[in-house]
């Protein structure tokens, strides 16, 4: 009995967080779905992906609908004996997005728990957690991925907690398949950032257990964590080898050219520069949004409403009032240092106030994990503005190169701080037979807490209230405009201020008010718990709301065919588009063509080079050989038109020579001026056993004649006729690990010309060549994935026997 009414209680609470999930969301009970931009972009690079699994009922592992053709490894792809995510899928049975909201909660509420939280303070604190201004707008604005990953982040510091607090079993269990769910949730830049966070707790224990000289104790617990480690790596086998080759192949790995678009000799091997690496940083002063949420203008599309000055400023102008409101309901008051923004990354100043009464009060030295986790995250957030860090890490410590938007390390610190909260409150109310301490630890917290409020009031003077986008405003629309801006800015700024050390008066006079027994604990806690969950809540509807939901047609089809798109699409051969409005960054060429762009974070990184390098600069030669036979341009009046390419070289030709270099740097500039219908560049250094007739410089014969036969994903047949031996050069993307080619069923070599293409040898005759993507990776990830997968069950299984086992000894003793 005593074990259901245990039960009872997290039951009920996970009730809590479902109704809330579908109260905060509730648009999904209306049957509507959140339209978010992110997923727009990769609707529209998945088509041709999910277009082929609902007629072949397979997975095709390649699209021709983006970049050229790349893998689809990053781009949602369903992976053999795949058991992780068949948890996944259980635990996210709500409609999107309210499933990954309950995830925040639940996450959450397992670490408040592993901390010996009860289980009110927890749901009140998990609420808080999952309604952090960030996280519910990474949800409006579709980063699915980054917000799935940070759901499992606090489990996995839970399951590190219990295993070094010597709870081995349940705590190896728990870290064991919350790391599993981590990874499967395919944000390795949060997981990254984990990882981080996870070596400052480590770090924190393992001085302990030194401390205290109980080596075996640290060695178990290491053992522990590394065998959960390895199953639940061994668990996501085939996304992690699969993702780890594409890398290689994308703009996150090194480039191989070694001077840049403009000629100037290259810094850096790393294809992410610098500069794109910390082009959203934090500002060191914008942090204190984290307690007043637009002390820095918000974001770039913020509704000042019809009592704003820039409302006034269009009624001043001649506008009508409905004008005037739907003008103001979209300002960039911004200024910030990033570039844009959706919204702040507040996290609440009670939770703020909370946090910081927890350092007061809370005599848990684990706080100063949590403490020093949300200090450093946020060092780092500041990415250029505090660059003596931010090189150093670029610099020496492995893989910070290969994520961009710095920024967004601060999920560490807004996962920390509602932990904090929570220590504070609930030391606060165990102090309740110390008076005198929870004055003290009170009268220091509000003293800290209005004191900051009472500094960035003063602290008005020495900002310009100014941003990036000002001077561009001023050339467009006149001083006025910015000036009104500035002042709404301004305005702005106070508000909130003065908002946020309202809620923070509030809140001291309610604890003041249990410390001198006007409340019980539970009216106290209530009251201090809705006051902290409406402050976020009532923020967070002003970026996501009912408003940002449409119909489920609209969802699935993003993208609405133009008259452009249907005079293309008239042509049923097979060929390329390029959208220039889009270049390499729209996937909505994707939707209905095979398209040189595209939208993802990690672009193969030589057909990004070729844009760059080559298409930027009009080379056209670039377009014929990728088979472009249609360019969408926009003409004066701003309507799409199809221009016909009649130089495109086709889907395969024969060429008469090849021309010899040694490195990537001389493939790319001999197409400065190469003609690719008659000769191809070849890299012999790099690829001469694939290509070993290379050096003999014969003329090929070309009079020959190569035809698609059968043209999918990942699968293409030609049909060639020629009388003579020659080199054929195929308008396709090269990629090493995975195409194969076979010749009248033989399998052959092919090899990489004109930096992206494929080229192969073909005798003379009639012959069938066939493309087939095969990749290895994959059959071998799957088999990993599998018995890593049986390897957890037994563990798991064995874990919950001798659990109970020692539980029955227990009882009869």
């Amino acid at each position: 009995m005593k074990i259901v009414n245990k039960f009872y209680v997290h039951a009920l609470v996970i009730l809590g967080f479902i109704l809330v999930s579908l109260i905060y969301f509730y648009p999904v009970l209306q049957g509507k779905q959140i339209f978010q931009s992110d997923i727009a972009q990769y609707t529209g690079m998945a088509k041709e992906q999910n277009d082929f699994r609902a007629i072949e009922n397979a997975e095709p592992y390649w699209t021709n609908s983006a970049f050229g053709g790349m893998p689809t490894y990053q781009l949602g792809a369903n992976y053999p004996n795949d058991f992780v995510g068949k948890i996944d899928d259980v635990l996210r049975f709500l409609p999107r997005p309210a499933d990954y909201l309950f995830l925040y909660f639940l996450g959450f509420y397992g670490l408040l728990l592993v901390l010996k939280t009860d289980p009110l303070k927890g749901f009140i604190g998990a609420i808080a957690f999952g309604f952090s201004t960030y996280l519910i707008i990474i949800l409006g604005v579709g980063h699915n991925a980054k917000a799935h990953a940070i759901a499992y982040m606090p489990l996995v510091i839970a399951g590190f907690i219990l295993v070094f607090q010597k709870k081995y079993i349940w705590g190896g269990l728990l870290t064991m398949f919350a790391v599993a769910l981590e990874i499967s949730a395919n944000h390795f830049q949060m997981t990254y950032y984990l990882l981080i966070f996870l070596l400052i707790l480590s770090g924190y224990f393992a001085f302990n257990f030194i401390k205290e000289k109980d080596y075996k104790g640290l060695l178990i617990s290491s053992g522990t964590l590394i065998i959960a480690g390895i199953f639940a790596i061994g668990a996501n086998a085939g996304n992690l080898l699969a993702t780890s080759e594409y890398a290689k192949f994308s703009t996150r790995s090194n480039s191989e050219l070694t001077f840049n678009p403009d000629g100037t000799k290259k810094t850096n091997e790393n294809a992410l520069s610098r500069e794109y690496i910390t082009e959203y940083s934090y500002g060191i002063a914008e942090s204190f949004n984290l307690i007043a949420p637009r002390l820095f203008g918000g974001s770039n599309h913020e509704n000042l409403g019809t009592d704003s000055r820039m409302y006034s400023f269009f009624i001043e102008k001649g506008a009508s009032p409905s004008q005037a409101q739907e003008y103001a309901s979209g300002m960039p008051t911004y200024w910030g240092d990033q570039p844009i923004v959706a919204a702040p990354a507040y996290i609440g100043a009670v939770v703020f106030f909370l946090a910081v009464l927890a350092l007061f009060i809370d005599d848990r030295k684990i706080k100063y994990v949590f403490l020093g986790g949300a200090l450093f995250s946020l060092v780092l957030s500041w990415g250029k503005n505090f660059s003596l860090l931010t090189d150093f890490f670029i610099d020496y410590v492995p893989m910070y190169d290969k994520f961009r938007a710095v920024s967004s390390i601060q999920v560490i610190l807004e996962l920390c701080f509602p932990v904090l909260a929570v220590m504070g409150i609930q030391s606060f109310f165990k102090a309740k037979d110390e008076p005198k301490l929870q004055q003290k630890a009170l009268v220091q917290t509000g003293v800290f807490g209005i004191g900051v409020i009472l500094i960035l009031a003063i602290a008005k003077g020495f900002f310009h209230f100014s941003g990036s986008s000002d001077q561009y405003f001023m050339e467009s629309y006149g001083p006025d405009f910015v000036d009104a801006l500035k002042e709404d800015r301004m305005t702005m700024y106070y508000a909130d201020l003065l908002r946020s050390g309202f809620l923070i008066v509030i809140t001291f006079g309610v604890l003041w008010l249990f410390i001198k027994n006007k409340f019980s604990q539970t009216t106290t806690l209530i009251i201090v718990g809705i006051i902290m969950i409406f402050d976020l809540f009532f923020v967070d509807k002003k970026y996501v709301s009912a408003k940002d939901f449409v119909s489920p047609v609209q969802i699935a089809a993003p993208f609405q065919e133009t008259p452009a798109d249907a005079e293309i699409l008239k042509d049923t051969t097979h060929y390329r588009v390029f959208e220039v409005n889009g270049n390499m960054s729209s996937a909505r060429a994707s939707y209905f063509h095979s398209s040189i762009g595209g939208y993802h974070a990690a672009k193969p990184r030589r057909m990004q080079q070729l844009f760059d390098y080559q298409i930027a600069k009009n080379n056209l030669e670039i377009l014929n050989m990728l088979n472009v036979k249609y360019v969408i341009q926009t003409d004066k009046e701003g309507k799409e038109i199809p221009t016909i390419n009649p130089d495109a070289n086709g889907n395969a030709w024969f060429v008469s020579s090849v021309k010899l270099v040694n490195k990537p740097d001389d493939v790319m500039k001999a197409l400065n001026t190469i003609d690719t219908k008659n000769v191809a560049v070849f890299n012999v250094h790099d690829h001469e056993s694939k290509f070993q007739n290379a050096r003999l410089k014969k003329a090929f014969d070309t009079t020959g004649t190569i035809k698609v036969v059968t043209y999918k994903p990942n699968y293409i047949k030609y049909k060639v006729n020629s009388e003579k031996d020659g080199l054929a050069v195929f308008s396709e993307i090269y990629y090493k690990n995975g195409w194969n080619a076979y010749i009248d069923g033989k399998l052959s070599d092919h090899f990489p010309v004109d930096y992206v293409l494929r080229a192969m040898e073909v005798p003379g005759g009639t012959k069938e060549i066939e493309f087939k993507f095969e990749p290895q990776v994959v059959k071998t990830g799957g088999t990993i994935t599998l018995m890593s997968s049986i390897g957890m069950l037994l563990l798991l299984g064995g874990g919950i026997f001798f659990e109970s086992r020692n539980s029955k000894k227990k009882r009869e003793v």
